[in-house]
């Protein structure tokens, strides 16, 4: 059942004035489909909208932070950084996927955990935050929820191929398996989530429309859980 929204204004730091748009930006089409004799509107528009002033704010972040790097690497970060998986990944540390709005059917297949809905969201919050304060206190959003911690989320897109090198490199006798531990929804729109064991220690877990797509972000968890251990990564 959806929380409270006024728990997620708190948790983000921003309080919108035009409350429709936050109901808004947290709708997906299922639920307004469902819901049209009450006006309900889904987030589509939205996620057009906080898609553009994401690529904004991230790329102008990056073109300050990192001076001397080359457009295509510039490019190629700013692609790692608000990538579906990533984005996906950055609002459930927030509890996003809580709040969302979905038909009946949705929420019985695993919509709620779905990447593809819940980077969808996050991207339609961004453009209900602009539309509500403007471009500086989305800004402030994006820059705190999502381009922060960059070190770490760069190696998303690569997480597999870099984890085979550090366990070529430094566990060459392990076993590592990744277990799919739980599969929902319809054959068409499936939901995985894979854990990632070594030598039999569950080191990552992840989530994903796809099995390629969770082992990614298990593949991921496991990184940085390794680097936390001081491994070099």
């Amino acid at each position: 059942m959806k929380k409270n929204t006024e728990q997620l204004e708190q948790t983000i730091g921003y309080c919108f004035s035009d409350k429709t748009l936050l109901t808004q930006a947290l709708s997906h089409s299922s639920y307004a489909n469902e819901h049209k004799q009450d006006g309900a509107k889904d987030n589509e528009r939205l996620e057009f909208l906080g898609d553009s002033v994401l690529e904004v704010i991230s790329s102008e972040f990056l073109y300050l932070t990192f001076p001397s790097m080359p457009e295509g690497e510039l490019t190629k970060l700013r692609a790692s950084l608000v990538c579906e998986a990533t984005l996906a990944f950055c609002a459930r540390q927030f509890g996003l996927p809580d709040y969302l709005l979905l038909g009946r059917g949705e929420e019985l297949t695993g919509g709620r955990s779905r990447n593809s809905i819940v980077s969808d969201a996050l991207e339609a919050l961004i453009g209900a935050i602009f539309l509500d304060g403007g471009i500086e206190r989305a800004g402030d959003f994006i820059r705190r929820f999502i381009l922060t911690d960059y070190e770490h989320k760069k190696m998303f897109t690569d997480s597999k191929t870099i984890l085979q090198e550090v366990i070529q490199r430094d566990f060459k006798s392990c076993e590592v398996k990744y277990c799919v531990t739980d599969e929902t929804g319809p054959d068409h729109n499936k939901s995985f989530t894979v854990a990632l064991n070594m030598d039999g220690e569950e080191l990552g877990r992840g989530s994903g429309s796809t099995k390629k797509a969770a082992e990614q972000e298990a593949a991921y968890r496991t990184l940085i859980e390794l680097k936390k251990r001081g491994v070099r990564v």
